[in-house]
């Protein structure tokens, strides 16, 4: 019986080795129909093994007179945790693997440092399969760098361990690899552009499963399994493959495809939108009322706020401040905030909304700028108020088309619920990049009374079509088909 001690004990390690354990279950679900032509022809390798989850079950397939050979062979199995390893060999043991050869091909090595050179250059060529530690480098430098030193050196600008993992392959030579990863490697910006770049000129994605439930105990981080095959050309090219991405017992298939301009990120639809189409006289934007833009701005005018940092479980704090006449004016004279974070219900998705409406005050003030909370925003130049309301509108109208055609997939996981759909995160940059979309200052106003009634239609093709119009030459009719 595991007692609280053992617990935080266990807990600590997974955030020290960000190791989350993988079920035999996954193995026989999804990567067994995959392999299973080829359990003979490869060297079956965990550099990651855990307790040896994705290896050791293809025993189960090898004839009993076979097995002993058969692992001594073709498997090898490595961990840094000697317990894990442990396991690993009484796991072997449960096949019929005798103790003294499972000791031989399951070792514990700290593989992300020193890759086993031992298991290179027989035979047969290796296939890789592994869930290999996830830990991102910023919540490593939180909890006191102790595995800074993965990213030093020639992996220096990598953002987290299983980038680590990937690039360490590369490097050796596999040929194939099948991994279970965040699947922020895709759908991730900055976080995983550099390893998207450095690792997507040499191999293909074949298919990928992508998760919208939580399959590991102790974590929620959104994940995919994903098929590698290493290509002849190193060369930057389009990467197609078919995504089933499964939610509550359901599967639904789609087609990728990922291009070298666009960083190989998927939901190409939005990023292609905000960059192709950006308004020729862009809107300036700004985020947060600031407690040191109220310390310089100090008068007797008083205004009531939210205080997005005190939150009671049910409502934020209403607080009045007391400032000058002119900022006064411009607090009161920017009505809306974004929501950056889908609350779980369709009327509270991540968008554009007015503050009075929602709150009742005139502002939002923040003394800590978290992105997670409501953040109001300022313009520049200053836009009236009918036309605030219409860039919100036209804001969320593209946001739910955007949403729709690529399965939100722009949008980072936010965390998992049992609604209809996975409640997803917006980045402030994305927030201001779609809002410098929004022509309004370039608009005469036979053209603003134009397209204000495509707006108030909720009409998105003509909308978009406007844009192309308006925004740049050139138009791919990709954004008029749902």
């Amino acid at each position: 019986m595991k007692t609280l001690e053992t617990e935080q004990i266990i807990k600590q390690k997974r955030r020290n080795f960000g190791e989350h354990l993988t079920s035999v279950k996954i193995f026989q679900e999804y990567i067994f129909p995959y392999i299973k032509k080829d359990i003979y022809n490869y060297i079956w390798i965990d550099l990651y093994a855990g307790e040896g989850n994705l290896i050791l079950p293809i025993l189960e397939y090898i004839p009993h007179t076979e097995r002993i050979n058969f692992f001594r062979e073709r498997i090898f199995l490595f961990d840094i945790q000697s317990e894990l390893v442990e396991k690993s060999i009484t796991n072997a043991k449960y096949y019929g693997i005798p103790e003294k050869i499972a000791r031989e091909n399951i070792v514990q090595k700290d593989t992300l440092q020193q890759f086993p050179k031992n298991i290179l250059g027989k035979k047969l060529p290796i296939f890789h399969i592994t869930n290999p530690p996830y830990l991102y480098i910023g919540y490593i430098v939180k909890q006191g760098g102790r595995n800074l030193k993965y990213f030093d050196g020639v992996n220096e600008g990598y953002q987290d361990l299983y980038q680590i993992a990937l690039i360490n392959d590369l490097r050796n030579g596999i040929g194939k690899m099948i991994y279970i990863i965040p699947s922020n490697f895709l759908f991730g910006d900055s976080c995983s552009n550099k390893i998207r770049n450095d690792f997507l000129k040499f191999y293909d994605i074949q298919k990928v499963y992508f998760f919208e439930n939580k399959i590991f105990e102790y974590t929620g981080t959104h994940v995919g399994i994903f098929f590698f095959e290493r290509r002849e050309c190193i060369c930057d090219k389009k990467l197609r493959f078919i995504g089933i991405k499964i939610k509550n017992g359901d599967s639904i298939k789609r087609e990728y495809i990922l291009k070298p301009e666009n960083n190989y990120r998927a939901g190409n639809n939005f990023e292609e939108f905000i960059k192709k189409y950006k308004a020729k006289r862009e809107i300036k934007v700004k985020f947060y009322l600031t407690e040191k833009s109220i310390l310089e701005n100090k008068g007797n005018e008083v205004i009531e706020v939210i205080n997005a940092n005190k939150f009671n479980g049910k409502s934020y704090k209403r607080e009045f401040i007391e400032v000058s006449v002119d900022f006064k004016k411009k607090i009161l004279s920017n009505i809306l905030f974004v929501r950056t974070v889908d609350t779980g219900t369709l009327s509270g998705r991540a968008g554009l909304y007015e503050i009075k409406e929602v709150f009742g005050v005139d502002g939002i003030f923040v003394s800590n700028t978290f992105r997670t909370h409501p953040i109001q925003i300022f313009f520049s130049p200053t836009l009236s108020i009918n036309d605030q309301i219409y860039l919100k509108k036209y804001f969320n109208l593209l946001l739910e088309y955007f949403r729709k055609i690529d399965d939100s997939e722009f949008l980072t996981t936010f965390k998992y619920s049992e609604t209809e759909y996975t409640r997803k995160y917006m980045g402030l940059t994305r927030v201001k990049e779609l809002i410098q979309t929004f022509p309004i200052l370039d608009l005469s106003e036979k053209n603003k009374m134009e397209f204000r009634n495509f707006i108030d239609e909720k009409d998105t093709e003509k909308i978009l079509k406007f844009i192309k119009d308006h925004n740049a030459e050139e138009y791919s009719d990709l954004f008029l088909k749902l």
